[in-house]
């Protein structure tokens, strides 16, 4: 979850709720929030963080729940890495591997990502991905700024 436009952390935590009241998600578990600077864009700094949830509703499904809370809070997408209100990116899905023309999971960038990485690891600091273990995945990306909000 990120967003650098408008009252940021304010939408994260609203867009939370809204994802935790959505019939099909149960034990929604949000991490720290965490202030980013943009990653190849521009624009203020985002509030970033990242929740863990069980799930019933299939990937697909899921995809479409969280892009309609993108456009209850306002997300237009002028162009790729443009300033947002909000942004909801589906990075795991249990052990599954999708890859269709609408979803990705594993995401594919997410281990390139200090914004994502670092709130992952509040809630799974034992998670192993494709690309390695989440402790050695944060080295690779600790030059990336990253500061956690209290």
């Amino acid at each position: 979850m990120g967003a650098n436009l408008g009252e940021a952390r304010q939408t994260l935590e609203t867009a939370a709720a809204e994802l935790a009241a959505t019939p099909g998600i149960q034990d929604l578990t949000l991490a720290h929030f965490y202030s980013t600077a943009p990653v190849d864009s521009s624009g203020p700094d985002y509030v970033n963080t990242v929740v863990r949830f069980t799930c019933t509703l299939a990937p697909e499904n899921l995809l479409d729940r969280l892009q309609h809370i993108e456009q209850e809070h306002g997300r237009t997408r002028l162009y790729r890495n443009a300033p947002r209100t909000l942004d909801l990116d589906l990075l795991l899905y249990g052990q599954e591997q999708i890859n269709t023309e609408r979803l990705i999971v594993p995401h594919p960038r997410m281990h390139e990502r200090a914004f994502v990485l670092v709130p992952l690891a509040d809630l799974a600091p034992e998670l192993e991905l494709a690309q390695g273990h989440i402790s050695t995945l944060l080295d690779s990306v600790k030059d990336q700024g990253i500061w956690r909000l209290d």
